[in-house]
Parts: C-alpha cells; structure tokens; sequence
C-alpha cells in the first residue's frame, strides 16, 4: 500500500537534508583551502588558514613558527603556541614549540613547565626524549638531560650515539654513567666502548667490557675484535688475553685458544684464519701472494703457501702474536720447503720472533732454502724481562731486495722449555 506524500512534506524532508549536504561541503571547502594556505610560508596565508579552521591546532604552531623564526617575535610566537597546546595538549612537538619561545624569552620557569608537558604527552618516543635533553641540557639541568638521554640510548636508535656522546661531556665519569644512564644492552655497551676508545680511556673499557661480558645478547665478534686490538696497542696484554678467552668461549671458537702444548694457535693452519686476536693475522704485501694449501703440508691437513714474485719484499704479510711470559725461555720448531731451484735472490725468508713492542729479535731461523722435503726450523730464545708479547713472522733478509719463488710452512710449535 502507497502512502501518498504532498509537496509540503517532501520539502519539509529535502531541505534538512540538503542543508546538511551543503554544510558538510562548505566544511570540505574551508578545510581544503585552510590546507592549501597553511602550506604557503606568507603570514597572510597562515592567518586565513587558521581563520578557515580554527580547530586545527598545527595552523595556530605555524603562525607560532613565523613570529618565531621569521618575525623573531618571540613574544607574539608564545601566544600562537599557547593556542596550539590548547586545541592539542597531546602534542609533544607543540610543548616543544613553545619551551623553545620561553628559552629565547628567558622565562625559565614556563619553559620547564612546557617541557614536562612535552615528556608528559608522548614519554616513550626517543625522539621526545632527545628534544628534552637538549632542551634540559640548555637550561643546565644536567641531571633531567642526562635521564632523558637515558630513555634515547635505551632504544637504540640513530640518536643514541649523540646522546651518549652528551652525556659523557655532561657527566665523564664511567662508573656514573654504568649505573645511571647507560642500560643493560649490549649495543649501549658496544658504542660505549667505541666512544672510550677514541678517548683513550683504557681503564674505562675494561669496566665496560666486564658489563658487556655480563650481558647475554648477542653481538658482532667483530666489536671483540677490535677492543682485543685496541688492548694490544696500548700495551694490555693481560687483559687482551681474558678478553680473548671470553671472546672465543662466547663465539663457540675455543680451537682458537693455545694450550701448554703449544703456544701457537693453529699451527698447522687446518682452521678458518679469523685475522684477528692471537689466531693467524695476514696483511697484504707487495710482490706476495698467501694461499692455504691442502695437497702438501707435514702435518694436519694443510699449509700455508707464500709465493714471491717481484722487489721490495720487507716479509710475508702473516703473523701471530703470541703471549709469553718475561725471563723465559721458550723451544720454538717451523717446518718448512721450497723444493730445488725454488727460491732465487738474494737473502731468502727467515722465521723471526720479536718482541712486539721493543722489536727486540728473540728468534732467527736459518734462510729457508734449498728444502726439497719438509725440513725444520729449531731452536730456543728466552724473553728480555718486561717481554709479555712477541710476534711470530717471516721475514725477508735482506729486506727490500727482489725475490722470485714459492715457500710452503706450517707445523709450528712453541713451548715452554722445562727448567
């Protein structure tokens, strides 16, 4: 069944909502030219946008904006940002906004009050935290900086390194910095102990690479290795040799550590050369090519083959540092071959142990030619007494003088001499 309308009534329905559509597109209108003018830098454009959409909290900050920066009008800026916080007090940009006009006016206390309504409105972002440190930093509230520095290394973030780094110049005292600022993390730890480093604060590290070690996340082996090495320049050997045992024993290497038996790790070159620590190291060298050779060895299952080819050969580019102890004498075996006709030049390679930071030569072999077989290379030497390190090389005699030829070695050994 129909039931007929008259005119009256459907214009009494119609219009509601037809004034309900038109209002709805002014309000589209309104919002899309505030937008368009809000956009625009010229003061007159960000009036008529603030003028077209009076609830928009981020036009009332760009007028806050050019009286700030452009007008520098900080007075007039303030009244601008205190519109803005109060159509959107959930901002923490906006509170930061308006700290920033009271520093530039001087007004410490409202400034303050802002910034705790900035950390108040969005506490858990890095971002916010690291704006208020700054901000804190400024005032000399060293204490407020360095906890919001805190909350930004606690993240992990790209500003952690910066934060960390103010906080140091805040407060350069390690043991405070563990306890208060610096979290559990092992990342924290790890650019901790790269900012001591480019420091020189050896003592420091050692504090932070016991945290670290305390820690069960994972890490690079990398950042072990750098700070054994950082150890070893500046002359730690004890503890370049802990942080060795720990570094091996966490990353599953403990092939890599030497025993009564033998002080050399590795010494038949059957492992991966990890380059580092106080396994094999190599470095490129002119005229001198290192390859691991599993078809000719003494013992294990490989060698290590070192072809010359050209002048100014100084040695072979791979080494070992090897802890020992001062007054000691030591019984040191490398095997050796070339095979006749072999090498040719003057001089020839050497089997060289030195103390690594005097060069005193402990260890000379003979010249390692004329070895159609595995021959060895015997002998003794016993440390001067401040010796803790030496490195186990070979090293051209005559240094410099061209050489032509290929050297197998391998099967090295040095122990303790028994008294």
């Amino acid at each position: 069944m129909k039931i007929p309308l008259n005119t009256r009534r459907k214009w009494l329905i119609a219009a509601p909502v037809t004034l309900l559509a038109f209002s709805y597109f002014v309000a589209c209108v309104r919002q899309l030219a505030a937008s368009w003018l809000g956009s625009r830098p010229q003061l007159a454009s960000l009036q008529r946008a603030a003028w077209l959409d009076p609830g928009n909290a981020e036009y009332r900050n760009h007028l806050g904006r050019y009286y700030d920066l452009v007008a520098h009008d900080p007075a007039s800026a303030v009244s601008y940002y205190q519109s803005a916080v109060q159509l959107n007090p959930h901002s923490a940009q906006l509170w930061f906004d308006l700290a920033s006009a009271y520093q530039v006016l001087g007004d410490v206390p409202a400034q303050t009050g802002a910034l705790e309504h900035a950390i108040q409105a969005d506490s858990m972002k890095p971002d916010v935290a690291w704006e208020a440190g700054n901000l804190y930093l400024v005032q000399g509230e060293n204490e407020k900086a360095l906890r919001e520095f805190s909350a930004v290394i606690a993240n992990d973030t790209t500003l952690d390194v910066a934060a960390l780094q103010l906080s140091w110049r805040i407060q350069p005292d390690i043991d405070a910095l563990l306890k208060d600022v610096i979290p559990a993390r092992a990342s924290a730890y790890l650019n901790f102990l790269t900012l001591l480093e480019s420091k020189q604060e050896t003592a420091g590290t050692m504090k932070v690479w016991d945290a670290l070690m305390r820690t069960t996340e994972p890490f690079e082996q990398r950042h072990a290795f750098n700070y054994i090495r950082y150890l070893v320049e500046h002359k730690e050997v004890d503890e370049a040799v802990l942080a060795w045992k720990q570094t091996v024993n966490r990353f599953g290497l403990s092939s890599y550590l030497p025993s009564t038996a033998n002080l050399v790790v590795d010494g038949n070159f059957g492992l991966d050369i990890l380059n580092a620590g106080f396994d094999w190291q190599y470095q490129k060298m002119s005229s001198v090519t290192l390859t691991l050779d599993p078809g000719d060895f003494h013992a294990g299952r490989r060698s290590l083959l070192i072809a010359f080819d050209g002048p100014g050969i100084r040695e072979a580019g791979i080494y070992q540092l090897i802890p020992v102890e001062p007054n000691t004498t030591y019984d040191f075996t490398g095997y050796y071959k070339n095979g006749e006709g072999e090498m040719q030049g003057a001089g020839g390679p050497h089997f060289t142990i030195q103390d690594v930071y005097t060069q005193t030569v402990y260890y000379e072999s003979e010249e390692l030619k004329e070895a159609t077989y595995w021959k060895s290379a015997d002998g003794e030497f016993t440390t001067g007494p401040d010796c803790k390190l030496v490195i186990l090389h070979v090293r051209r005699l005559p240094e410099g003088s061209p050489m032509r030829g290929k050297l197998w070695v391998g099967d090295f050994h040095i122990t303790r001499k028994a008294s």
